[in-house]
């Protein structure tokens, strides 16, 4: 630290310099700081001489950063993030309460998280759980949360990214709906597909019938599309870690003997630049340990299915 006060010139112009290239403007950065535009130009020229280098380029309307103040705004954000971590984590020890953010989609959090809450207040009494949730396909960086998941490809697994299970795909419906439609003997009904707008319906090509109509309900939220098929509306094809619980409960079965084991990964992963807590990494075991449960439970129910060999042989 001794080293880092003789490199700049105060611990002042980190701020004010954080400031002015997250804005990309010194006249909003002085606004969010409360100072003048004068004086973040002063305290971000005297940086530049103290550093011996250009940080910004003054346009039209702003200010853009250099190739060196581009790495130094890089290194400047994960260090007052970490620092931020580290206060929200003190904080947190004198309440007694500490904030868990997840990034997660909104089916999985309505089908398989918030069933079992109950359990997760009683696994963590003092835990806080925040949400920052998706409606469409999850993806995308990790910003301001504790854990994300994500579909990775098996090859670029980083060693912070934990599996929680293979990415395993098989049609559901609820029970009248399969006993009535999907293997009615009269079949006089044509099965209604429900599925996602933009997804690939190769899935529905065993249910199509040649030369009849296809029924179809299409929605942007895959946690509506697992709604409609608990309602019996029609048959989905089910991700096993959204609909693991529901397919334990019995609210949704499996529309055909087969699922299919994809080349991603669903995953838990951190962010590269915010240090994971203690109670971060208890949350992210009891998830897996939890979705592990779910596995042993529905090869329980669906032995010939073989889902715990299929699980074994991809890992």
């Amino acid at each position: 630290m001794s080293n880092l006060r003789r490199k700049v010139p105060s611990s002042s112009s980190l701020f004010v310099f954080e400031a002015a290239a997250r804005c990309g403007s010194f006249t909003r950065a002085a606004d969010e700081l409360c100072v003048s535009q004068p004086a973040v130009s002063r305290m971000l020229s005297r940086l530049e001489e103290h550093l011996g280098v250009q940080l910004f380029e003054r346009v039209h309307g702003g200010a853009r950063l250099t190739e060196s103040g581009s790495i130094l705004y890089r290194r400047v954000q994960e260090g007052f993030s970490t620092i931020e971590s580290a206060i929200s984590e003190i904080e947190a020890r004198a309440t007694g309460i500490e904030t868990v953010t997840l990034s997660v989609s909104t089916a999985f959090t309505t089908h398989w998280l918030m069933p079992r809450m109950s359990r997760f207040s009683q696994r963590f009494p003092t835990v806080d759980m925040r949400y920052q949730l998706m409606s469409g396909r999850i993806g995308g960086p990790l910003v301001d949360v504790d854990l994300g998941m994500r579909y990775l490809e098996a090859g670029s697994l980083k060693a912070t990214d934990t599996l929680v299970i293979p990415e395993i795909t098989l049609p559901v419906c609820n029970a009248q709906y399969l006993a009535d439609v999907v293997q009615g003997k009269a079949k006089k009904q044509v099965p209604t597909l429900i599925s996602m707008d933009n997804q690939d319906r190769g899935w529905a090509a065993a249910f199509e019938t040649p030369g009849r109509a296809d029924n179809a309900l299409v929605f942007s939220d895959y946690a509506v599309v697992v709604q409609a098929a608990l309602l019996g509306q029609g048959m989905a094809l089910g991700w096993l870690n959204v609909v693991s619980n529901s397919l334990c409960k019995g609210e949704l079965v499996p529309a055909t003997d087969s699922f299919r084991v994809n080349s991603r990964r669903c995953c838990l992963v951190v962010p590269a630049n915010r240090p994971v807590r203690p109670i971060v990494e208890s949350v992210r075991d009891w998830i897996i340990e939890e979705m592990r449960e779910d596995m042993l439970r529905i090869d329980a129910l669906y032995p010939h299915l073989g889902l715990l060999a299929a699980l074994e042989s991809s890992h």
